[in-house]
Formats: C-alpha cells, sequence, structure tokens
C-alpha cells in the first residue's frame, strides 16, 4: 500500500501505517484524555477508514483516540506523513505533542526528534465535530465523516536535513520547445556549510545539478523532443532529484508530471494552445461501504465509469481530492478542477448557528488559507487539475464576500500563476464578484427547482455578467435533477421519477453543448451521496439523489441520455 500509485523514494526508507488501528470512543457525557483511556470503549479499525462504517457509530459526531504501536530498528527521526483526517487531529508521539491539523482533504506531516531502536507510540486525538474547531466543516449537503480517511505513511529520517516541497512548472515557447522550471527546498536543518549541498535532477534524459542556496534550489530545462499531456494522449514523465552532501546521495524525491500549459485566451479555454470543451461531472467521495475513504479500485470504477459516459473532466466538489485519485486522472487524461474546502451559506441553531454563516467564523480565514496553500503545494505537480476553485456557492454578494474572494484569489495566483481559477456562483443578478476569476462558473438548476425554460434561464444568466463575459469564458458548473433509483414513471414522467431526471439533463445539455460561450459543463452529480441530518426534510433517503449513478454505481436511466449526447457532441468536432 502506498500514499501514491508511484514509488517517490528510492533512498528514502518508509512504510505504510495502513491497516488495523485501535480507536478509543468516550463513554457518553464525557470527553476524552489521549492518555487516560482506561473507561473509554476500544475498537479495532481499519485505517484508512471512516468510523461511521462501524456498526454502531454510523452517525457519530464527536472525538476519538487512534493507537497506533510500531517498532524502529535503530536510530533516527520518524517523519510521519497523514494524507487526510476528518477533520481535527493531534499528533502524540510517546506522549510528546508534535503537531495540530485542521481540514479533512489535504496532507501534514510532523517530524519527531532522534528516537532510539525500539517500540514507540502513535497516539491521534481526532474530532468531525462542528462548532468552534471548524469553520469549514459544517452541516452541509454532504457528509462530514470522522477518522484517519487516507493513507498514513512512515519515513525513516537518519540527518536533520531532507529535501521538502518541489514544485514542477512546465511552458511552451514560441520555438515549440518545452520548458520545465523547478524550484525545490530544504526542510529540517541544514549543516552550517551549504556549500557541500546540492541537488542532482534526472528527468527524460537530461541530468543537471544545480546548488542549495539558503535552503532553496531552482532552475529551468529545456526539452527539444517529449511529448505533451492532453486527455487524448496522457504522457508522463518521472523527475527524480537527489540530494547530496558532498559526494554521497543522502536523500531523494521522484515526481510525476506531464508537458501541458493551460490558458485563457479571448473568451476560450486552450490546453497546449488548442480549444478544449469541458464534459464533466461533480464528484463527492462517498460510498455507502467505505463512507469517504474509497479505496483505489473503487476511484479506478468511478473513472471508467466516467469515461463510458463520455466525459473528459471531473469536479472535485467541494474540497482537495485524496491524490490517488488525482494519480488516476494524470494516468487517464482526465481533466480536473480541484477546489478548496469552503463551501455555502447556512443557517441553522444551535452550535451550528454560532455565526451568521461559515465565512464569518473567526477562523474562517486562516483555515481557507492553510487549505489552499496546502492544496496548492501539494497538488500541484499534476497535469490533469486543469483550474482551481474556491468558495463554492459563497458569499460573492456583500463587500465582505468579495473581499474574501479577492485575497484567496491572490493568494492562489501567487502559489501557482500557471493555472486559471474560478469559483461556482448561485447568486444571479446579485453576484459582484464575476470580475474577480479567469473563468465564470455558474450553479444553474433550470427545471429543477422551478419551472424556467433552459435556453431562456441561460440568456437571463448571460445578461446579468455580461461585462466579465466579455473576457471570460463560461462553465455551467451544476446542473441537473434528482431521481430516486429504481422509481420509474414513463407515462407522468414525475418529479423523482428516473424519466424525468434524464428529461432533465437532455433539456440542459442540448443548449449548454451547443452555446457559444459556454467552455464546460459539469453534471451534478456523479453518484447519489449522503448528506448531513439537517438537510434530510430536503433530500429523500437522507441523500442527494441527483447522481447519475446510484451510491453503489449502479446507472441510472440519465446515464445513457448523457453518455449519448457527450458522445454526439465529441464526434462532431470538440476539440
Amino acid at each position: 500500500m502506498s500514499t501514491r500509485l508511484f514509488k517517490q523514494h528510492v533512498i528514502r526508507r518508509s512504510q505504510s501505517l495502513d491497516g488495523t488501528w485501535e480507536f478509543y470512543f468516550p463513554q457518553e457525557g464525557s470527553t476524552l484524555d489521549p492518555f487516560k483511556l482506561e473507561a473509554a470503549e476500544r475498537v479495532c479499525m481499519e485505517v484508512p477508514g471512516c468510523w461511521e462504517c462501524l456498526p454502531d457509530r454510523v452517525d457519530y459526531r464527536g472525538e476519538a483516540v487512534a493507537v497506533k504501536r510500531l517498532y524502529l530498528d535503530s536510530a533516527c527521526r520518524m517523519r510521519l506523513v497523514f494524507k487526510g483526517i476528518s477533520h481535527t487531529a493531534r499528533v502524540y508521539v510517546d506522549g510528546q505533542l508534535l503537531t495540530e491539523h485542521h481540514n479533512a482533504y489535504t496532507a501534514f506531516e510532523c517530524v519527531t526528534d532522534l528516537l532510539n531502536a525500539g517500540e514507540h507510540e502513535v497516539r491521534v486525538w481526532i474530532s468531525n465535530a462542528f462548532g468552534e474547531l471548524s469553520a469549514l466543516h459544517v452541516p452541509n449537503d454532504y457528509y462530514t465523516y470522522g477518522g484517519i480517511t487516507r493513507p498514513v505513511e512512515l519515513q525513516v529520517m537518519p540527518l536533520d536535513f531532507w529535501l521538502g516541497e518541489l514544485a514542477l512548472t512546465t511552458e511552451r515557447g514560441k520555438d515549440g520547445k518545452w520548458q520545465l522550471s523547478f524550484l525545490g527546498t530544504l526542510a529540517g536543518r541544514s549543516p552550517r556549510n551549504n556549500q557541500d549541498l546540492s541537488v542532482q535532477l534526472q528527468i527524460a534524459g537530461k541530468d543537471t545539478t544545480v546548488p542549495i542556496k539558503r535552503g532553496v534550489f531552482r532552475g529551468q530545462i529545456v526539452f527539444d523532443d517529449v511529448e505533451a499531456w492532453s486527455p487524448d494522449n496522457a504522457k508522463l514523465y518521472e523527475l527524480t532529484a537527489t540530494l547530496f552532501h558532498g559526494s554521497e546521495a543522502v536523500d531523494d524525491r521522484v515526481e510525476r508530471f506531464g508537458f501541458r500549459q493551460v490558458e485563457v485566451v479571448k473568451g476560450k479555454l486552450l490546453l497546449n494552445g488548442e480549444p478544449v470543451f469541458l464534459m464533466g461531472v461533480n464528484r463527492h467521495e462517498d460510498h455507502p461501504d467505505y463512507g469517504c475513504a474509497i479505496p483505489v479500485a473503487l476511484m479506478r470504477k468511478d473513472l471508467e465509469l466516467c469515461l463510458q459516459m463520455g466525459c473528459n473532466a471531473v469536479r472535485t466538489s467541494h474540497y482537495p481530492n485524496d491524490e490517488r485519485f488525482l494519480d488516476l486522472c494524470d494516468e487517464l487524461g482526465i481533466l480536473v478542477w480541484e477546489e478548496n474546502h469552503a463551501r455555502g451559506l447556512f443557517s441553522g441553531s444551535g452550535v451550528e448557528a454560532m455565526v451568521d454563516h461559515p465565512m464569518r467564523h473567526p477562523r474562517f480565514r486562516e483555515q481557507c488559507e492553510a487549505v489552499n496553500r496546502e492544496m496548492v503545494g501539494q497538488h500541484g505537480n499534476h497535469p490533469s487539475i486543469l483550474m482551481w476553485g474556491i468558495l463554492n456557492e459563497c458569499d460573492s454578494f456583500s463587500e465582505f464576500g468579495r473581499e474574501c474572494y479577492a485575497e484567496q484569489f491572490e493568494q492562489i495566483r501567487k502559489l501557482d500563476p500557471s493555472r486559471p481559477v474560478t469559483y461556482a456562483s448561485c447568486h444571479q443578478n446579485s453576484d459582484i464578484c464575476q470580475d474577480l476569476p479567469d473563468i465564470c462558473g455558474w450553479n444553474l438548476y433550470s427545471n429543477w427547482y422551478g419551472d424556467e425554460d433552459v435556453a431562456e434561464a441561460l440568456d437571463r444568466l448571460l445578461r446579468s455578467i455580461e461585462k466579465p463575459l466579455r473576457s471570460r469564458p463560461l462553465i455551467l458548473s451544476e446542473f441537473g435533477g434528482g431521481a430516486i433509483p429504481g422509481y420509474r414513471d414513463p407515462i407522468r414522467r414525475a418529479k423523482w421519477s428516473e424519466e424525468r431526471q434524464a428529461d432533465i439533463l437532455a433539456e440542459c445539455l442540448e443548449v449548454y453543448l451547443n452555446h457559444p460561450k459556454v467552455v464546460g459543463v459539469f453534471i451534478w452529480q456523479f453518484c447519489d451521496i449522503r448528506v448531513d441530518p439537517s438537510w434530510a426534510m430536503r433530500r429523500p433517503r437522507t441523500m442527494n439523489n441527483k447522481g447519475i449513478v446510484d451510491e453503489h454505481r449502479r446507472p441510472k436511466l440519465a446515464f445513457e441520455t448523457v453518455k449519448r449526447m457527450f458522445r454526439e457532441r465529441k464526434s462532431g468536432g470538440v476539440e
């Protein structure tokens, strides 16, 4: 088992900590001390996993402590990499608090001091509770699970320093040659004499060695003969960076990427200089047997179903996805709109109404800044990611909201100027932020929430954002309708029937796929998903039932409708 779908290290020793962990849950009405667990309920549980998959924890919202004992065969520093814990975690090794992290959908790490050979213990306090801890995880139209939901890795660090982040950017010059720009960092405590440190990079038959200055190494490499990455040719390359201390190779890192360039020019979305039309789905990480801890085999099945349906794109609604899923998108040539984790306006009661809405939560800005930085830094080398998205259906209609949108767009553009940015709005006639992104995105549920004509609704939208659209393309980021799996009504075609869902999608796609201003469509949504109980009164089965397949990935009638229309659009000359 691995945190990625390719080997990232040869010199650096690592091992998976996936498998069985002990989990401790508090007795009703009590709280947990991570080191006083005698009265707690002990359960063995698989990692990655969600505690909602336990028979008596199907809707548990609260805290737990996860425990793992491990053995080191020699003295070393231990680097623990957690790819996802939902949603707030504190990590202890041998009783020492090493780090705290918030947000279920981005990775984090911690490094111990020098440990002796022998047995050691990792304890992780975890909470998926709403309220003071979290501005981003709130009652929502999807479910916030609890647990260590993505892989865990232990890395042996024999030195005080090692290779840190490595950002890769590709650009094609006017002469047709591709240039790779790299920017890497040295992590830990570097030796006093930095002149002894260098990094050798090997890629596509080329070797180059660069010095490390003030903990950073950077440069460019030009290539005469490499293949561009695209949906039709998902060509991937591996770059090996080897850290040398004098003449000794002491650490390494392998990154996988593709040569490709994304631009927005005169209202068109360009990939490698050619217009591209996105035909995709919104996808949540959700399954009745696994919660959000989706196994790789199921990720692959999801993407194979998307490809069978004619999709070339996926939107990671509404959070950064498991990096193994992004690895699969790289391999299969599927384009990705990856989104940060902050979604919607909520009005509730009790702890959920601690603030007016999540964007007014006192920790909102700091937590958004962190998830943006982690998302871009951790996922930026994936060629499949075409654009970054933020703040789905948030407050884009007030001056306070505009300040938040502008702040986050500025942050992401500084982190990665090579990709366009966007967001999905639903506030027609009141949105004041459409001039901020590179691409306009709109959630428009014609014929589901109301009976408006699809073409007329789109025309009204275009008129309301006429000025921003003069230089920006438009993506229909959400549209569709719900269907209860198996409910059939071929005569009346009533709401919630599979026939009505197929009709709505056909009506929308007939307009959107043929409109000159539209450069992409993302159907809401790929599969039926579990929602928070606060949404149950408006969601039959306590599910969002707008999936083209049901929660077990069984296609509804709409699947064949979308498949036919996407394939017709592609065969009709889509770039």
